[in-house]
């Protein structure tokens, strides 16, 4: 079942030197960290700031490339996790048809905030998980509080948007 989400952070996890855009349920304290790009993040981030490009990013460019043909953003899924890997959906409208388009979930991402458009994910994946030792996924919430509170302020730098 597919459950509407909001972002809850955007971070550094400064294990990997990975940006992390953070999901929860609407009504819940889970959480689902999704490890994105340094592009997707920087996009992520500007839209969640409301600070505009001068000109059309990726994402401005895919979202007025839809409108100028006729199609609209509805709403985006992620939709499941496959060998680390995680897997999106958007949806689009055109003259009455939808169409859905696989796509990775950072560019889903930024293309929802860019359209306005609901995310949704997939309720299996906030559900805890244990690997094959026993351990906390990453994905589990106090496994990710743990790794976290180990970031530093000064490693949100290249997100700064001022």
């Amino acid at each position: 079942m597919m459950i509407k989400a909001k972002i809850n952070g955007l971070a550094l996890d400064v294990t990997s030197n990975s940006p992390v855009v953070i999901l929860s349920p609407v009504d819940s304290e889970k959480v689902l960290p999704i490890w994105i790009g340094h592009f997707e993040a920087w996009a992520i981030a500007m839209e969640l700031s409301g600070v505009g490009s001068k000109r059309p990013m990726t994402h401005d460019l895919l979202r007025q490339v839809i409108e100028a043909t006729g199609g609209k953003v509805e709403k985006i899924e992620i939709t499941e996790l496959k060998e680390q890997t995680f897997f999106a959906r958007i949806y689009l409208t055109r003259n009455g048809s939808t169409f859905e388009v696989d796509a990775r979930p950072s560019d889903s991402i930024a293309l929802a905030l860019k359209a306005k458009v609901p995310i949704f994910v997939n309720e299996e994946l906030f559900q805890e998980s244990k690997g094959a030792d026993g351990e906390k996924a990453r994905h589990d919430p106090e496994a990710l509080k743990e790794r976290l509170r180990n970031i530093k302020p000064e490693d949100f730098g290249q997100y700064s948007l001022e």
